[in-house]
């Protein structure tokens, strides 16, 4: 278990700039408007000679436990129930508020080191409100802006102090986490809002880690998760519903759905996750083809489908629909599943370890050839202009998705038909399903052009 820093305070008074700033680079979203963080988010840091995992939370609310602002209070006591210190941080420029002193009476109850950060300190428009922190009873704040980085320093050395505590109660030798969560199979859950996302991820970890409910968009960030499944190392991209691009108004969905996306970018297994209730639309296909784009593997996950009437029809329906619309990814694993009963869960998981292992799958450069000959005699390439195109040579550059070069004669004349004969036939010679498929081809030096 790493050194755990976790940031806590009511809703916009900079938290999110402070984890930024802290993890030197752009990781939770930051508006104007109070609420964006939901969810608490973690990211591994080097903050000087530390290394230490960084928690931002939800910003405090009253509120009953069933309501949005409840279930993200719980969120954030269970971030600060594991931290080893707490940065509880407040305005300077609003001073010290009522909700400020609730809070801070919680902080005081955890028992843990607790460092209090005036933020917005910079120029004297703070001073007030910073002076003003000494009543909240948790030590001498450190007047910091978190946007420009002053105070920064001081926050260094009052975390140093608390992870030498820390490291004194740990038993002596190495860790070897950092190395297994470096290795760890990336996995991002995507899909339109409401289809069940932050409930499947909560049903794999086995805990109510994200916010859940029946209203649709509570996800913002994308959320990862480090676990184990069956004896392997994961890191589970939980990410914000991804609606048509001409219904996104608001900046903050924009800000979301850019996040989104970066994690797809980011994952190695993207699991598209369906509503059984309205499977396979428009919006669906947009984020298969941008899967394929990204050169990821991909696995479809039918939620809900429990609810549906004829079940063993309706999946073998979606499968039809999935194999003759997706084209591009022939044979992508469709696993109906229910996240909120566990069904299905373990199926979909051998999935994804299964369509992983063929993302990864390399084939020798001597089946390619024997394979390419046999495709070439079974079906010659066309002739162009009276003048035959010869497929010479076939080899596998790079896997992660598989691609493969094909040296011909003369590549920018050959159909587009017959590229799409040999990916075919690669496919189904070699067992690759449910993957993109790179195939280029190159024109091979002439052997009898003398050259300097």
């Amino acid at each position: 278990m790493s050194f755990t820093v976790a940031i806590m305070g009511r809703p916009n008074v900079g938290k999110s700039t402070l984890f930024n700033r802290l993890a030197g680079r752009r990781l939770a979203l930051v508006d104007p408007r109070p609420g964006m963080t939901r969810d608490r988010r973690e990211a591994e840091i080097q903050f000087g000679d530390v290394k230490a995992t960084l928690v931002d939370t939800a910003g405090l609310e009253e509120g009953d436990d069933t309501s949005i602002q409840g279930r993200m209070r719980q969120q954030t006591k269970h971030a600060v129930a594991d931290a080893d210190i707490i940065l509880f941080m407040i305005d300077a420029r609003d001073g010290v508020t009522v909700q400020d002193e609730v809070f801070a009476a919680l902080a005081r109850e955890t028992n843990k080191p607790v460092q209090l950060i005036a933020n917005k300190c910079e120029g004297r428009s703070g001073d007030a409100g910073f002076y003003d922190g000494f009543s909240l009873g948790l030590g001498q704040p450190i007047a910091l802006s978190a946007e420009h980085g002053e105070g920064v320093s001081e926050l260094y050395t009052v975390i140093s102090e608390a992870h030498d505590k820390w490291l004194t109660l740990k038993e002596a030798g190495a860790s070897d986490e950092e190395e297994s969560l470096e290795k760890a199979l990336k996995v991002a859950i995507v899909g339109r809002p409401n289809a069940g996302k932050s409930t499947l991820l909560n049903r794999l970890i086995g805990e109510e880690r994200v916010i859940t409910g029946p209203e649709a968009g509570l996800t913002r960030d994308s959320i990862s998760v480090d676990f184990e499944y069956g004896g392997r190392a994961l890191k589970l991209f939980d990410t914000a519903g991804l609606r048509k691009k001409a219904r996104i108004k608001q900046r903050s969905e924009k800000i979301s759905v850019s996040d989104a996306l970066r994690a797809v970018r980011f994952a190695e297994v993207v699991v598209l996750l369906l509503d059984a209730e309205r499977p396979l639309e428009k919006q669906d296909m947009t984020i298969c083809d941008l899967v394929a784009e990204e050169g990821r593997a991909l696995v479809i996950a039918v939620n809900k489908y429990d609810l549906a009437k004829d079940q063993h029809g309706f999946i073998a329906a979606v499968r039809e629909r999935v194999e003759r619309l997706l084209p591009q990814i022939r044979g992508v694993p469709v696993v109906p599943i229910s996240a909120l009963r566990g069904k299905g869960v373990d199926k979909l998981m051998k999935a994804v370890f299964d369509v992983e292992a063929t993302w990864n799958r390399r084939v020798s450069t001597s089946k390619l050839n024997n394979f390419l000959r046999d495709a070439t005699e079974q079906h010659t390439p066309p002739a162009v202009s009276g003048r035959r195109i010869r497929l010479r040579y076939m080899t596998q550059p790079n896997a992660r998705p598989p691609t493969f070069v094909v040296f011909c004669s003369r590549p920018e004349v050959l159909p587009t038909s017959y590229t799409r004969y040999l990916i075919n036939g690669i496919r189904e010679t070699f067992d690759i399903w449910g993957v993109p498929v790179r195939l280029f081809m190159r024109k091979g030096d002439n052997p009898y052009d003398k050259k300097d």
